[in-house]
């Protein structure tokens, strides 16, 4: 499992995290709008198997920003695998409390905003935008205008979407991933 988590450079692995970014994305899409509540098993399925492909983005960004700031890097991590597991037992109808899982992936934003601006491989916009995106998911959380929760979602999906292309088409700047490593 080790081994399939840190890739043989990093900007490979950082092509994978992208390439799972995006079975993520696309599978969550199909799920609600090809499949929808209507056929609740294969629904819950899909599910699922997105949650899956989430849980291997979140590993995989622990991984590469690990070396930018491990304790903050940890915190991302574990808030995005709780509101995975809250997901996940909601769906399987074994979650004690409803808890919106916006509560788990605003801050999970925020980190990864975080990282990514105090990372040097990546560029520093996209950590702005995962940054924004996540308030953005907090403010979800309140009941906001309806105007406003379109242009929410639409900077989430553009931020997380943004993230996910440059990981497939760019990865990361390799020197100063490796640099940054060693330090």
């Amino acid at each position: 499992m080790a081994k399939w988590l840190s890739a043989s450079s990093p900007r490979a692995g950082a092509r994978i995290t992208g390439i799972l970014y995006l079975l993520y994305f696309l599978t969550a899409v199909a799920d609600e709008v090809l499949i929808g509540h209507g056929r609740l098993a294969l629904y819950e399925a899909a599910d699922l198997i997105a949650h899956a492909f989430y849980v291997a983005v979140t590993l995989r960004f622990y991984f590469l920003f690990r070396p930018v700031n491990r304790p903050l890097s940890l915190m991302a991590a574990i808030v995005s695998l709780a509101g995975c597991a809250n997901d996940i037992l909601d769906l399987l109808n074994l979650a004690p409390y409803r808890i919106n899982s916006l509560v788990f992936f605003g801050p999970y934003c925020l980190l990864i905003g975080a990282l990514i601006v105090r990372s040097t491989f990546l560029p520093r916009i996209l950590g702005v935008l995962m940054a924004l995106a996540g308030i953005g998911w907090l403010i979800l959380l309140l009941p906001p205008p309806i105007r406003l929760t379109i242009y929410l979602k639409i900077l989430g999906v553009v931020a997380e979407a943004s993230l996910m292309l440059w990981l497939i088409v760019k990865g990361v700047d390799e020197p100063r991933c490796t640099e940054q490593a060693t330090l």
